[in-house]
């Protein structure tokens, strides 16, 4: 690994270029360096080295992204510190409401032995692949921004913010929602706030979880206690995701220890005891952005830079490793068969294989966020009746477990745990 500058000055031109070395950038290095070591990949980073280290948030990883990372090789250095999602369960109420009814339960299997979701530390996942990236050769070039890139016909040379100069044949965008590569690429979005942030802790408790996930949808947007593997001194501990109205959350995380903690005990409850927040609580605007056009010439846009949607359903990291595994497959396919991986013919094929199962998880989590995170009486009978429906329905909701752990509709094979 390397910190740019230099080394990025003297490096011979490469097949392929990641701009962004979080999860979709390491990832979509690894797939395509591991199925065809021939290419040469390296990735460029923006952010200063090393702060991915500082990064205390967790992310569920759904099974079918579970077993991408398994085939990828990192699987097996993460599953220790993972914690399986071995239930789920889902309430709608009201703040105030001295009882929640549960209306909708889902266990946490998808096959005997494979649970449909893993709670991961985003620095164990991160960690892990940046380890696999160095044992394939992939260099890290980071701390370095990419300030422009030029398209001819042969490939794409990229200009970096310290003066050094790179030439691939692609360009993978994969720089987060407000990605600068996508807008330098002219790639015009879709988009939208929601008026809402997410907040995000961690919390210690009392007794144990047992793997249980729970999901309450309040007026002003979904709460969602999620299990985390217990610390080395056995600590109990959750993960939050918290939606309120942007300004309630700006006041929540600014406010005292004591005023955040009382909030969050009336949401969170005291079925598992005693609870205090592990570390600093962090809030991020939320909203709807996804990109008109998935590729460019020379240019693919993954994960974030393609697509940004609510968390409601917690899909949206997954829905970026299915970006890496359709992309990591059309392009070698198209390396074995000996044709120009940075081609736009190539690229459109990756375009039409994922952008409209995004479209799709776009709609639908904002639909259900219009539906749950309000106070309207009819659509809380309405949103309600549904529950129950669904909870009735064993095939309904082993559909839903499938399409919540990635394995519905057309699957890459990176996520069917396959070698591309």
């Amino acid at each position: 690994m390397v910190d740019g500058k230099a080394d990025a000055k003297n490096q011979a031109a490469l097949d392929i270029l990641v701009a962004g070395a979080g999860y979709v950038g390491l990832a979509a290095a690894v797939s395509l360096k591991q199925a065809r070591p021939s290419l040469a990949v390296a990735v460029v980073d923006a952010a200063p080295a090393g702060i991915w280290q500082k990064d205390g948030r967790a992310s569920a990883i759904a099974a079918a992204a579970c077993r991408m990372l398994d085939q990828l090789g990192v699987w097996a250095e993460i599953a220790p510190e993972a914690q399986a999602i071995t239930e789920m369960i889902v309430t709608d109420s009201r703040t105030s409401d001295p009882l929640r009814p549960v209306f909708l339960t889902f266990d946490g299997e998808v096959a005997p032995g494979e649970a449909f979701a893993h709670m991961v530390a985003n620095r164990d996942l991160n960690g892990a692949l940046r380890r696999r990236a160095e044992t394939l050769g992939i260099d890290i070039i980071e701390g370095v921004a990419v300030s422009a890139f030029d398209v001819n016909g042969a490939g794409i040379t990229v200009h970096l913010a310290d003066g050094a100069t790179l030439k691939a044949r692609l360009l993978i965008a994969a720089d987060g929602v407000n990605s600068k590569l996508r807008d330098m690429a002219g790639i015009k979005t879709v988009k939208w706030d929601y008026g809402q942030s997410g907040i995000v802790c961690t919390v210690a408790h009392e007794r144990p979880h047992n793997g249980r996930a729970e999901e309450h949808f309040l007026p002003a947007g979904p709460f969602a206690t999620l299990p985390l593997k217990s610390d080395k001194d056995g600590t109990n501990r959750s993960s939050i995701v918290w939606v309120e109205r942007s300004e309630d959350a700006e006041k929540l995380v600014d406010s005292d220890d004591l005023v955040f903690e009382h909030e969050l005990e009336q949401r969170f409850g005291l079925k598992l005891g005693e609870i205090r927040v592990a570390d600093r609580p962090r809030a991020w605007p939320l909203g709807l952005t996804i990109a008109r056009d998935f590729v460019a010439p020379r240019i693919a846009l993954a994960g974030d830079a393609a697509h940004g949607i609510h968390p409601i359903a917690g899909q949206g990291l997954n829905l970026g490793f299915k970006d890496v595994a359709a992309l990591a497959e059309v392009v070698v396919e198209a390396d074995r068969l000996g044709q120009d991986v940075g081609a736009l013919d190539v690229l459109e094929r990756y375009q039409q294989w994922r952008r409209f199962d995004t479209m799709q998880m776009g709609i639908t989590t904002d639909v259900l966020n219009r539906l749950f995170s309000n106070d309207i009486g009819p659509l809380r009978a309405v949103r309600d009746i549904g529950l129950g429906l669904v909870e009735r329905m064993p095939r309904l909701k082993d559909f839903f477990i499938r399409q919540a752990s990635g394995l519905s509709g057309d699957t890459p094979k990176l996520l069917k745990g396959e070698a591309i």
